[in-house]
């Protein structure tokens, strides 16, 4: 009770406090005392130079926010409730925030259909994840059967738990909400255990209403600043009666707070509590607990379920059986029904009776089976699932995806090899299609299978093998890669590009399947046959639209590695774009069996019309928090290197970008302040940011000379959401000039 008083005091003036835009974030930085920055002129190309005099002058960073070691930013987590309660947003916690709310997908959560939550608890959370820009991590966890999925949680034993924005942009990239945890509150994840949880959650539930609200409104505002969906409540420790009594005060409060400020979002509240304040878990909804299920979004259910708990369940759940998500523990820790590759066991009883499913810890598979078996063990274990899992649309344009897993053994970028080495970066993540293997009906022995690949890749770390069986009695096989429901723009323009392995003569074509046939009226495309009319294969384009040209220079042509991109464009009116094909037909003359083995790169679904619209343009950056490191000398008489570490900062609509890739041109030392994009120095990559900020980290750049300027130049590209290439000459560009210290 003794944290209460403080709880109070500043209650009043924290609930009604909104975040800020992004400009005022930058003007709070501008604000900042203490941080070293270097000094700017604008030479009369515009690009933006900076003076540093370099200093090796420790310069600490905030450890919360940066790694202490390497000053690379990292996600973090509150422990307590004086950090929650303290907690404002600042400049420093910008690395940290979602590229944006999740992609507009259907069916919507709101429709009542069954949904499929996980909560992903992976030896306590914070590992390579936490790497905001990404890590050199050889084998790390990968999740990609997100077509499954609505709801991802992420979950630590923290205090508060803010999912890394890695996963917040994978998720929303593919229309899945995200939540974290509140240890004692949930998802962020909001979570309280033990004697310690005790104390703090008897420190603001058993006080007045202003210490409830104070702690609601930090949680809406995380959400809110750092873009994720809600809250996951777990309160795993005892409760007072004074305590338990206010608690669905505070999740009411809470539930409606943050449906006013992020749109779609949800309190989930884990089975633990129950109306007494025993820590009592019932495996089921009852009335020991239904009072917290009718205060927020939905209940998460303990794992020791049976089914005769799923069947008192439907008379307290009335209509809203989809609300209560009935946990299933991969590990089949306890007594359990199903767990690890029998977990179709339990999602069999699950929807049966017509419940959601939350499946705690499906990274099963990663922690407890061979790493060098990942990839084929994590197909199995959804693919025994697939059957109980329905999936949801995409239903925007642009529709755009490389198949990267957000990791690879090298870096490509469109067909050109960047670096070679491991790296890890889960906001890098592509939309993913739907895995798994399709069989002919009849005798079988026509197959498609469809898994990612790290051998090879067109723009990213890897690629979408497909191998399959043409069998003789037919002409053609076809798997169907994403389910769409896009209202249509009068013109799309459609890409793939492909390779096949081996000697393999197949044809490779995009197919589409479209709605309301009865008023879809459709050009440039052929029918496939009656039976399947609202299935088409549009005509690849020879040559492209001049108008076009800029993006779409490559139809027909083969690239680098290999390569091919095929065109398409194709008018449409009145029709509902709903799924994606890819279709394998036999040679011409051919009768026997054909085998292929194809390599998907890329496909590309968008407005024409979007291509034609002018980019906006990278503006305004600026360099901060620069730290100066020397190197050891590369050879005896040569001078010593310089590491250099810099914060960039620049101007961009986030809406309209994909992605920024980050570049750098070094100078040789002793360089004049004229000197700029004539040289024909090919620029270095050296990462991609998902936010208008990076992070430069140790980068090696040659001493100044005596009495001369040393000079390093950075250029940010923006990469637009029709995910084309964009002229350097529309990158943003800054430059910093250095020189040693007077002696």
């Amino acid at each position: 009770m003794e944290a209460a008083g403080p709880v109070t005091r500043t209650a009043a003036r924290r609930r009604d406090r909104r975040l800020r835009a992004s400009a005022t974030l930058e003007e709070q930085r501008e604000r900042r005392p203490g941080r070293r920055r270097p000094r700017r002129r604008i030479e009369e190309d515009q690009e933006a130079v900076f003076r540093e005099v370099v200093s090796f002058t420790p310069n600490p960073l905030p450890d919360r926010y940066y790694d202490k070691d390497t000053t690379k930013p990292i996600s973090f987590y509150l422990s307590s409730l004086e950090e929650l309660l303290a907690w404002t947003p600042d400049v420093e916690e910008g690395f940290n925030v979602a590229l944006g709310p999740p992609e507009c997908r259907q069916p919507p959560l709101s429709s009542g259909r069954p949904r499929t939550l996980i909560c992903h608890d992976m030896m306590g959370g914070y590992l390579d994840d936490k790497f905001i820009q990404g890590s050199a991590a050889q084998t790390p966890y990968s999740f990609y059967h997100w077509q499954y999925i609505d709801i991802f949680v992420y979950f630590s034993h923290h205090t508060v738990t803010i999912p890394p924005v890695g996963w917040t942009n994978a998720a929303h990239r593919h229309g899945v909400c995200v939540l974290g945890e509140r240890r004692g509150l949930a998802s962020g994840t909001f979570i309280t255990e033990w004697k310690k949880g005790k104390q703090l959650c008897e420190a603001f539930l058993a006080g007045d209403e202003r210490s409830r609200q104070a702690v609601a409104d930090q949680l809406v505002l995380m959400a809110q600043f750092f873009r994720f969906d809600g809250w996951l409540i777990n309160i795993e420790n005892s409760l007072s009666l004074a305590a338990v009594g206010n608690l669905p005060h505070f999740l009411r409060y809470l539930t409606a707070r943050l449906h006013q400020q992020v749109p779609r979002g949800l309190v989930l509240w884990y089975d633990s509590v129950v109306s007494s304040g025993q820590l009592k878990w019932q495996d089921e909804l009852n009335e020991q607990n239904r009072v917290f299920f009718d205060s927020c979004d939905g209940f998460f259910t303990n794992y020791n379920w049976r089914e005769e708990h799923l069947e008192r369940m439907l008379g307290q759940a009335g209509e809203r059986l989809a609300d209560v998500y009935v946990g299933v523990d991969v590990f089949a820790r306890g007594s359990v029904v199903g767990g690890r590759f029998d977990t179709d066991k339990s999602l069999e009883l699950i929807r049966k009776h017509g419940f959601s499913a939350a499946l705690f810890a499906p990274g099963w598979v990663y922690e407890c089976l061979e790493k060098a078996d990942f990839f084929q063990n994590q197909d199995k274990f959804w693919s025994l699932l697939e059957h109980y899992l329905p999936t949801h649309s995409i239903c925007s344009l642009p529709f755009v995806t490389s198949f990267c897993l957000g990791m690879g053994t090298r870096r490509v970028c469109y067909g050109q090899e960047e670096a070679v080495g491991p790296w890890y970066h889960p906001s890098a993540q592509e939309i993913q299609p739907l895995f798994g293997e399709h069989r002919l009906e009849g005798d079988g022995r026509g197959w498609v299978k469809t898994h990612c690949c790290l051998a090879d890749a067109w723009n990213g770390g890897s690629s979408l093998l497909i191998r399959g069986v043409i069998p003789p009695e037919v002409g053609n096989v076809a798997v169907r890669l994403f389910s769409l429901q896009v209202p249509v723009p009068p013109k799309i323009f459609l890409s793939l590009v492909y390779k096949l392995e081996g000697p393999s003569a197949v044809g490779v074509a995009l197919e589409l399947t479209t709605g309301d046939a009865g008023s879809c009226h459709i050009g440039g495309i052929m029918m496939l046959n009656a039976e399947m009319s609202s299935r088409h294969s549009p005509r690849p384009l020879r040559v492209p639209p001049t108008k076009l040209a800029r993006w779409v220079g490559r139809c027909g042509q083969e690239l680098s590695g290999g390569w091919v991109q095929r065109c398409y464009e194709v008018s449409l009116r009145g029709c509902l774009l709903q799924d994606l094909f890819v279709s394998f037909s036999r040679p011409p003359g051919s009768q026997e069996e054909e085998n292929f083995t194809c390599r998907l790169g890329e496909i590309q679904v968008v407005d024409a019309n979007s291509l034609l619209a002018p980019l906006p343009q990278v503006q305004a950056m600026t360099v901060s928090h620069v730290r100066w490191q020397a190197a050891a000398s590369e050879g005896e008489g040569r001078p010593a290197g310089l590491r250099l570490s810099c914060t960039l900062h620049w101007s961009y609509l986030l809406p309209h970008v994909r992605c920024f890739r980050v570049h750098c041109c070094r100078g040789t030392g002793g360089g004049s302040p004229g000197r700029g994009l004539s040289e024909p120095e090919k620029p270095t990559f050296l990462g991609l940011a998902f936010i208008n900020r990076y992070r430069i980290v140790d980068l090696a750049v040659a001493p100044a000379g005596l009495g001369r300027d040393g000079r390093v130049e950075f250029l940010v590209e923006p990469v637009p959401k029709e995910g084309f290439l964009v002229p350097r000459a529309e990158w943003g560009r800054a430059a910093m000039l250095y020189s040693m210290p007077r002696t």
